[in-house]
């Protein structure tokens, strides 16, 4: 372990987190969105860029996923305003919530059933896209309805696609890398559910488990691409294209709060918490909300205590040079999406100025949230997901926050608020594993 004193001196904050405690922290580092913007190299066009390649990719996903034709072959997914939710909050966790509770179910996507189809499947499309045209396969002015033909499925059955991951990325790349044609290889981490492994050999992917963690299962699905030159890795650490297919989220997300009536401007403040692992997805999610709605928009991550990575990584400075092990945590979660000992030091330093704080959550009350939904709205979503309602439930009683709506001149304008949850993922998780999470939550007695 690294010598906790030190980091303690450096990030008082650090003491709290490696005796596993939940924790706010509000980021020191947050600048306006004009300065921030001026040290990254990405830019609004990059993510236009990214929007307009999911477009052509459009009547390849209607045809070869049917469940998105009412949607034109765009995976999206419906923003829902959970009036009873907020209400559950307010009444049995004493949030004092004012503003409106919306949930944004990324955890209803087509094709991959959470948020890790956005990234996922824009990263593979890109990669097929770009072997396409170097082979002459696609003629420019072409609809890529084309790539669901054999010509194109037999031309990428030549190239093998590997990825690391503990569930949801796994699903997204395995999906579509199986639907194109290309070999697939997911490396999977002991944190990784069960269900979620044989849904993907369903599929006809080649799912290989380690005993390791997260990291572990990275490093390798890492050695084996790297020893075949047809193989592509996706690395969800480091990948601009998973980013930027995640930051197109917040162009639609604009709009469709446009037409629900949602406001976003000086005087109704916009709240957006989201799940957070190593940090790929709410990472490109933030740039692209903050590109959109600059200073009215504030973004919150919530991670659980044992899992803290990106928290740890941002309070210390340190990014991916520390990991949770080091202060003592062990990395795991049931929050298995979460399980991530070590953030990824590429969406660290690009949020680091972006980012308004972070909360940290014990694992029981994930089900708590879970159950709470279920009853309030019925509506079902991953424990991993339900960290999100941290910020709805701390923002409004929080000293921390307190401080945070003060300095950012916030404090009449919280009744205009909206306040956002990401619900990551949960339409795939199957009726058995659903009622035993429901089975677990009614035994869970918060403290």
């Amino acid at each position: 372990m690294m010598n906790t004193d030190r980091l303690e001196e450096k990030a008082p904050i650090v003491g709290s987190l490696r005796k596993a405690e939940e924790v706010t922290w509000i980021n020191p580092l947050l600048e306006s969105t004009e300065e921030a913007m001026r040290k990254i190299d990405l830019t609004m066009e990059d993510v236009r860029d990214a929007e307009a390649r999911l477009e052509r990719f459009a009547p390849f996903i209607r045809r070869a996923f049917p469940e998105t034709e009412k949607d034109g072959g765009l995976i999206e997914s419906p923003i829902r305003e959970t009036e009873k939710m907020k209400d559950g909050l307010n009444e049995k966790h004493g949030a004092g919530l004012k503003g409106r509770l919306l949930l944004k179910m990324d955890s209803d996507l087509a094709v991959a059933g959470s948020v890790k189809a956005r990234g996922g499947i824009y990263e593979i499309l890109k990669h097929a896209e770009v072997l396409a045209l170097r082979e002459g396969l696609l003629r420019e002015g072409q609809s890529y309805e084309v790539f669901a033909e054999d010509t194109f499925r037999e031309f990428f059955s030549r190239y093998a696609v590997h990825v690391g991951s503990t569930g949801n990325l796994g699903l997204s790349i395995g999906i579509i890398s199986a639907a194109l044609g290309f070999r697939v290889y997911v490396h999977m981490s002991q944190d990784a559910k069960q269900w979620k492994k044989d849904l993907l050999r369903s599929k006809g992917v080649q799912v290989i488990e380690y005993a390791g963690d997260y990291g572990a299962a990275v490093k390798k699905g890492r050695e084996e691409a790297m020893r075949d030159p047809a193989s592509y890795f996706v690395d969800d650490e480091n990948s601009v294209s998973l980013f930027l297919g995640y930051a197109v989220a917040a162009l639609r997300l604009q709009r469709q709060l446009e037409e629900a009536g949602v406001q976003v401007d000086e005087e109704h403040p916009l709240f957006v918490s989201i799940p957070c692992g190593v940090g790929g997805a709410p990472g490109g999610i933030t740039f692209g909300l903050k590109l959109v709605y600059g200073d009215l928009v504030h973004v919150f991550y919530a991670e659980p205590v044992q899992a803290c990575c990106m928290l740890l990584g941002m309070a210390t400075g340190l990014h991916n040079e520390i990991c949770v092990q080091d202060i003592g945590l062990t990395g795991r979660t049931e929050a298995d999406g979460l399980a991530v000992g070590r953030p990824s030091k590429f969406v660290g330093k690009t949020v680091e100025h972006l980012l308004s704080g972070e909360f940290t959550v014990e694992d029981d009350r994930l089900f708590v949230y879970m159950k709470e939904l279920l009853d309030r709205e019925g509506v079902f979503i991953e424990p991993s997901s339900c960290a999100a309602f941290e910020e709805a439930v701390k923002m409004e009683k929080d000293p921390e926050c307190a401080r945070y709506i003060r300095e950012h001149g916030l404090a009449d304008k919280m009744e205009q608020a909206a306040h956002i949850v990401w619900a990551t993922g949960g339409s795939l998780v199957p009726d058995d594993v659903r009622v035993s999470y429901v089975e677990k939550a009614k035994e869970t007695v918060l403290h």
